[in-house]
């Protein structure tokens, strides 16, 4: 019970750093920010992960009902981490500096590896229910 409660709170953290770059995905798109610095897959990046956030919200309430949605959270911050460790390895190799490594490698690594560890079990099927079977009014 500790483990699912500690993954609730992982996930309501998480999910509020994912929900929170909406709004820096607003002030981009407003600013035009992304077009001046000639970045246009900030915006990108930043909508999949502030529509990211809220299914993580939704998912800390019954974590074991939304397993996939969780290990898509945690997938996809451990493929941004690697992704940025290779652009900061290509970055050096011709002598440049990332302007966020490697805190944001770290970070995404964290989130990806404490989602992964707190992964929920999955929850026995209902006894002689198809597994294609649709389950409507479950509450």
């Amino acid at each position: 019970m500790k483990r699912e409660r500690a993954l609730q709170v992982v996930l309501v953290v998480v999910g509020l750093f994912y929900t929170f770059w909406g709004y820096l995905l607003f002030d981009a798109l407003w600013h035009s920010s992304w077009l001046e610095a000639h970045n246009d897959v900030l915006p990108m990046f930043l909508s999949l992960n502030a529509a990211l956030g809220p299914c993580l919200l939704v998912a800390a309430k019954q974590p074991s009902k939304h397993r996939l949605m969780i290990a898509y959270g945690a997938w996809s911050s451990l493929a941004h981490a690697f992704t940025m460790t290779i652009q900061s390895w290509e970055a050096a190799a011709h002598g440049m500096h990332r302007k966020d490594s490697p805190q944001d490698i770290i970070i995404f690594v964290v989130i990806g590896v404490t989602i992964l560890a707190l992964f929920p079990a999955k929850q026995p099927s209902a006894a002689g229910a198809p597994i294609g079977e649709p389950r409507l009014a479950e509450r």
